[in-house]
């Protein structure tokens, strides 16, 4: 099945042809970008693993960076259940989720480049039903709103409108304000886990986006959903009205994975490759402030260790984009939460810290080692560290009395379970 999409993005609002991706199949599609792009004065790549080049890129680093656009897991099989295509079709499943995605990019292909966009605003039932009926509700409108968000959890994007408390679901190109995620059926509590985790960093000084716990019943896992304000969209008071609602821009992001050309397959360092060294690399060479932002990743890497979050892969780290794809940052933390409170959870962390992977071996000396590899000077590395130690308890604390006062008396246990099995429990 020959393949045939466009590939646009956003810039100061405005939609720009990129490039496009082709192929006699989707095993030899392949990226190129559009002569016209490439003369612009001000044309920027719109990954660090696609430079600005004439000639196409491989069907491999073509892959590598529009599948990680895609969801992963459960929810990408049922996506491709529904419409009828091979789960290993990446092409055809981009083109089918491609008009709202993480960042600023856009697939499409030539038949639905007018496609109509406006906001289909939701009942109580079916945010109800998002909550009760998890990925498999979340599927169904990813599907319906070519909605396509990374990760293998339940999730969905939607528009929130906070004058008036209502949820919206964007149809077309539309875009989302929030990402709506579902409690996880194998892990309880999993909603109130990643809140109490977020609250914990931002008392910690790390910067988090805006997110919130909605509750359509009695607080239990079936009446839950976690939404997290999007950090790559924007709402400006002057902006155009879709559906009688300010449209927010987007600005473009990626993630780590798809910055250093690793396959979303191989987000998880199996073995010692340094991966934390090529990402402190990255933001070396292309962060508009370097240092800073080393600083935020690092105190990232502590708390990710102290909570107990071995689920902290490169898809979890992303890099921010400017409004003219200029500027890159490192991009606010999230989907962190205390994986180690589930006993079925692994103990071995994402990536390798100095020479230790496990939670149960890493220590002091291991962040000392790190430090060196990474190229972060000893002293002021271990600095953060003892300052995160000295600080976790009573950050973790103050997260635990604001979400008992929203009803959510379970953060306590957590706390407790990440107290006795996360980092912390050696300081």
């Amino acid at each position: 099945m020959r393949v045939n999409l466009d590939v646009s993005i956003e810039i100061e609002g405005a939609q720009r042809h990129v490039g496009d991706i082709r192929g006699d199949d989707p095993a030899d599609a392949c990226f190129q970008y559009a002569k016209e792009y490439l003369d612009r004065a001000n044309a920027r790549p719109i990954s660090i693993s696609l430079p600005l080049q004439k000639e196409a890129f491989s069907s491999g680093k073509t892959r590598c960076f529009f599948e990680g656009l895609l969801p992963e897991g459960f929810t990408r099989r049922s996506v491709a259940h529904f419409i009828h295509a091979d789960e290993g079709d990446y092409t055809t499943i981009l083109e089918s989720l491609g008009k709202e995605c993480l960042g600023a990019i856009r697939i499409q292909n030539l038949e639905d480049m007018n496609e109509k966009e406006y906001y289909e605003k939701l009942s109580i039932a079916r945010v109800t039903a998002l909550a009760r009926e998890g990925a498999t509700k979340s599927a169904q409108l990813v599907t319906k709103a070519h909605l396509s968000l990374t990760g293998a959890s339940g999730k969905v994007g939607l528009y929130y409108d906070r004058d008036h408390n209502d949820w919206y679901l964007p149809i077309g190109t539309a875009p989302s304000t929030h990402i709506v995620k579902q409690s996880h059926i194998r892990l309880e509590g999993i909603v109130i886990n990643e809140q109490l985790a977020i609250r914990t960093a931002s008392h910690m000084g790390i910067e988090v986006p805006d997110s919130f716990i909605i509750n359509v019943g009695n607080s239990e896992d079936e009446d839950v959903l976690y939404a997290t304000e999007r950090f790559d969209r924007v709402l400006e008071t002057e902006a155009k009205k879709i559906s009688g609602m300010a449209r927010p821009y987007r600005l473009h992001q990626e993630d780590f994975a798809q910055a250093l050309g690793i396959t979303s397959t191989q987000k998880y360092e199996i073995k010692k490759a340094g991966y934390y060294r090529q990402m402190f690399d990255l933001l070396r060479n292309y962060s508009s402030n370097p240092i800073e932002d080393q600083r935020k990743l690092w105190n990232i890497v502590i708390f990710d260790y102290l909570i107990g979050n071995t689920d902290n892969h490169l898809k979890n780290y992303s890099l921010l984009y400017d409004e003219r794809l200029k500027g890159i940052r490192l991009a606010p933390a999230y989907d962190i939460l205390s994986t180690c409170v589930y006993p079925d959870s692994t103990r071995d962390m994402a990536f390798y810290i100095g020479n230790e992977c496990s939670l149960d071996d890493i220590n002091r000396e291991s962040f000392r080692t790190a430090a060196s590899e990474v190229g972060l000077g000893s002293r002021f590395a271990l600095k953060c560290f003892d300052d995160q130690c000295q600080g976790f308890r009573k950050a973790l604390a103050i997260a635990v009395q604001e979400l008992s006062e929203l009803g959510f008396a379970r953060a306590e246990t957590i706390a407790a379970s990440i107290l006795e099995n996360g980092g912390i429990r050696n300081y």
